[in-house]
């Protein structure tokens, strides 16, 4: 029996950073080599530069840092360790996206990837060129094919790999997480593996970048497409998996399969490590967002405290006439339970000055939304203003049903520099709270149990200006999410006057998207990457 001690290398990578990236290779491979003597090492897609990479691919001095990088893994590699790897490689004015095989200090083959995705969140198309070959390396007598990430979506790069004699397949993925995507993983991998009698090697990496975070989840599939060992989601570490090749195939041994992570958990550690990782590789000192008593902000600021911890992370409150005094205490007693520094810093002098320069523009008029929004502004003012001095970044805290139909304000409480709840729908918001509140005292009950309210103006409810939310999510899913028309919508049985309302002010409101800052990604499609409407159009509404 032969038998291979694979490493799954599950790393956060930080993208941009050769050096760093590379530092963390070649500390992962000595460590290898010291508990086995000849280990397959495999690290996740463009490992070197980090995922996605977006316009430094462009860049020319990309290719000469990748050059020193190999050179410099190469130098390092004096044991018997294999190394599968990813970077982006030039061949003239081809780039290419490569798995690198190195041994002993040498570059023994490339594989380029075949399969380059170009929706949703990916544009490999706009920097890569397309492979259009396997590439088979025996290792230790097994006969190893390579795949990466997108290709084993595809049927003919695993096919062509064990027409070349592959009898197992490393498939080097950076797959970004949403709701779901394990369960398709599994089962689209699992396929590739039983219709081609091969089994199969996934990794995947780990960690937040921008919108996108990545789950990792690394797995093994045998050639009948049963999931045999599986690793922790969105933990980073080195994995070690061993494949026994015999006259009856490949088997896999050394791991167990992880427990299924359920939906709601796995939404939550997404938003844990987005924004742990944001603040983090961004060199923030720490974070400041307003804590208004609403769930929204409460939700937020949970998030926070997981992710940093509570030394790191400043609440406000910043009342004004119409705060109900519930929101007051039940914002006081979060920032209690969870430790961190809270501050209560009222309005009304700001906005009254406000008032008084603004008297003779708006002499003859009645109040409206404008001094709504105008109390907004004068958070957004304060908040900013710390983050200035103490080198915080802050936090918005809108969720994607408000970010959806504009229920928000410019410069107000849509300014700062992060919203980890921005695609995440009310509906949501609530159930994450309450699971947040299971493992331990958070979000005040009350919180949860009140009807939303920005507080802008008496007695002000959300629902006076939007359909329920759970009316409203729906409406959102099928429209946003799924590209439903508003005629098919309707037929799904929802009101027509409320869907041609929340389709209008969905497309009216593009603008304001444009200018909110980014926060994790955790649907299929969220306002971000991959959802880019034309501000200005003619396009018919709800079509």
């Amino acid at each position: 029996m032969t038998t291979l001690n694979i490493l799954m290398a599950q790393m956060n990578t930080l993208v941009g950073d050769f050096e760093g990236n590379t530092a963390k290779v070649i500390a992962t491979v000595k460590s290898a080599e010291q508990q086995c003597a000849e280990p397959v090492v495999v690290f996740p897609e463009l490992t070197l530069i980090g995922y996605p990479p977006e316009d430094l691919l462009l860049r020319p001095s990309v290719e000469l840092r990748v050059n020193q990088s190999l050179e410099t893994i190469c130098a390092a590699m004096t044991g018997n360790a294999w190394v599968v790897l990813g970077y982006p490689r030039r061949e003239g004015i081809a780039l290419y996206n490569v798995a690198g095989v190195i041994h002993r200090g040498k570059l023994v083959a490339e594989y380029r990837k075949q399969c380059l995705p170009n929706y949703e969140v990916f544009d490999e198309k706009r920097y890569f060129q397309a492979g259009d070959a396997p590439c088979v390396v025996t290792i230790a007598g097994v006969r190893v094919g390579l795949t990466i990430c997108e290709d084993i979506w595809e049927t003919a790069p695993v096919r062509d790999s064990v027409q070349a004699g592959a009898e197992l397949l490393l498939n080097l993925n950076s797959s970004p997480y949403h709701r779901g995507k394990r369960v398709e993983r599994w089962s689209l991998v699992g396929e590739r593996a039983s219709t081609n009698n091969c089994p199969i090697v996934y990794v995947n990496q780990v960690g937040g970048q921008d919108e996108l975070v990545f789950d990792g989840g690394s797995f093994a599939v045998d050639a009948e497409g049963k999931v045999c060992a599986s690793v922790p989601h969105f933990v980073e570490g080195d994995y070690w998996l061993t494949a026994h090749k015999s006259d009856a195939g490949i088997s896999f041994g050394g791991l167990e399969v992880e427990p299924a992570m359920d939906e709601l958990e796995a939404t939550w550690q997404a938003l844990v490590l987005g924004m742990r990782d944001y603040v983090n590789k961004n060199r923030f000192r720490g974070v400041v967002l307003g804590l208004s008593g609403g769930i929204d902000s409460a939700l937020t600021l949970a998030v926070a405290v997981e992710a940093l911890g509570p030394a790191r992370v400043e609440a406000v409150m910043m009342p004004f006439r119409y705060t109900l005094q519930m929101s007051v205490e039940d914002a006081a007693e979060q920032a209690h339970l969870l430790g961190v520094k809270h501050k209560v810093i009222s309005i009304e002098p700001m906005y009254e000055a406000f008032m008084a320069s603004l008297q003779e523009e708006f002499a003859g008029t009645q109040p409206d939304t404008t001094e709504e929004n105008l109390q907004a502004r004068c958070r957004g003012v304060i908040l900013m203003s710390i983050s200035n001095k103490k080198g915080l970044l802050v936090l918005t805290t809108g969720n994607k049903s408000e970010l959806a139909v504009g229920y928000s304000t410019l410069y107000g409480d849509m300014a700062g520099g992060f919203d980890v709840l921005k695609d995440i729908p009310k509906t949501l918001v609530f159930e994450l709270s309450r699971y947040r509140n299971t493992f331990g005292p958070c979000i005040p009950q009350r919180v949860i149990d009140r009807p939303p309210s920005a507080e802008l103006a008496p007695d002000q409810k959300d629902e006076d200006s939007l359909p329920p939310y759970p009316v409203l999510d729906r409406i959102l899913e099928l429209y946003v999410e799924q590209d439903f028309s508003a005629s098919a919508i309707i037929a799904t049985g929802m009101d027509a006057e409320q869907v041609h309302r929340v389709l209008r002010l969905v497309d009216i409101n593009e603008y304001k998207r444009r200018q909110a800052p980014i926060g994790v990604r955790t649907t299929r499609r969220g306002f971000g990457r991959d959802r880019r409407y034309p501000i200005t159009s003619g396009w018919t509404l709800g079509d």
